[in-house]
């Protein structure tokens, strides 16, 4: 993390927080952006029941949180947020939830998108509505960039979700519509948080949609290719975890007036592939000076992929206090030193 000062909504509200514990669910808490919610709730004396089928989570990730932290006030249940059983034990006592769990992947949605309903929005709807029956006050959820489909017009605003590319993106904006309905005939306040490209410590490189940076330094690190889809000049908006979590913490207590609404969070820069493929290779370099020759292999563009996405974050700014603290080339920084660590602990204790 940054040792630069945390914006000062931000900064109040760990404070807030710290004075007045609450207990959280979040869903899907053994991924990347999941462990990173927990922990910083945990440093924040908070109390945590997680949710998670460690489907594409990890509990790698759990006991990286937890190694040291023998007396956290956290709840680890194994359980699908597609069984209704499991979500009302999950927000059973709990104030606000931090829906995360998903199959966040445009290419597998489209080789298998029953499977991407199924977990995206049946999944979705168990969660509003155990979280309904168990009286929580809010529900803050992970929707993404991918309603904007391809933008006419960026940096992309909230009013301008247009035609879909993909059934990942159709699932995303189906959970705000039923986010909408949940408001408006229970009662239930909700946030939506249109996720942009987000990364950082403890992202999977591994598997056949692992998100482009883990991918790229797992490839660089063990010598293999780079492939880059289309020409690299393909943009998008790199937002660091860190910003991510700042996001889900203020939307949590933002005022009511913020609810029944959806928010971009990303960082309002855009980075084409191919700069964002030069950083990596900078910043490896400085670990593995050979890599500072390598250059990617290029491929043709995939279905449903999104020409340019930057987010607008004004809204976010006004309604949230969000701020983002963290460039791309200081998120990398960090993220490239745990991956590199990361690699070096495999290559002396090999699973």
């Amino acid at each position: 993390m940054r040792d630069s000062p945390l914006p000062a909504v931000y900064f109040r509200l760990r404070d807030d927080l710290i004075a007045t514990p609450r207990t959280w669910l979040i869903t899907g808490v053994a991924g990347f952006i999941g462990s990173s919610l927990l922990e910083q709730l945990l440093d924040l004396g908070q109390r945590v029941v997680g949710l998670d089928n460690l489907c594409t989570g990890s509990r790698d990730n759990l006991d990286d949180v937890l190694d040291g932290r023998e007396n956290a006030a956290f709840r680890f249940i194994e359980g699908d947020i597609r069984s209704r059983k499991d979500c009302r034990e999950a927000c059973e006592g709990v104030d606000v939830v931090l829906h995360q769990a998903a199959l966040p992947s445009v290419p597998m949605s489209i080789e298998d998108p029953l499977s991407s309903h199924s977990v995206n929005v049946g999944g979705f709807l168990s969660v509003l509505s155990a979280a309904r029956e168990a009286r929580v006050s809010r529900v803050v959820y992970a929707s993404s960039s991918a309603v904007y489909g391809e933008a006419s017009l960026v940096p992309v605003s909230e009013d301008h979700a247009g035609a879909v590319l993909s059934p990942y993106a159709a699932d995303k904006l189906t959970n705000e519509i039923y986010a909408s309905v949940w408001e408006k005939q229970y009662g239930l306040q909700a946030i939506g948080l249109r996720y942009f490209n987000v990364f950082g410590r403890r992202q999977d490189p591994n598997g056949a949609y692992a998100a482009v940076i883990p991918r790229w330094v797992e490839a660089l690190l063990r010598g293999g290719p780079c492939y880059v889809y289309g020409d690299g000049e393909t943009t998008r908006d790199f937002c660091h975890v860190s910003d991510v979590v700042q996001a889900n913490l203020l939307a949590a207590v933002a005022a009511e007036s913020a609810a029944g609404e959806v928010y971009n969070v990303g960082c309002g820069a855009e980075t084409s592939l191919n700069e964002l493929f030069r950083m990596i290779r900078l910043g490896l370099a400085g670990y593995e000076a050979e890599l500072a020759s390598c250059e990617p292999v290029y491929e043709p563009f995939r279905p449903g992929d999104i020409r340019r996405s930057v987010a607008d974050i004004s809204k976010a700014r006004r309604h949230l206090g969000f701020q983002p603290e963290m460039t791309v080339a200081e998120g990398l920084g960090e993220a490239l030193e745990w991956y590199v660590a990361q690699a070096r602990e495999t290559e002396v204790n090999p699973r």
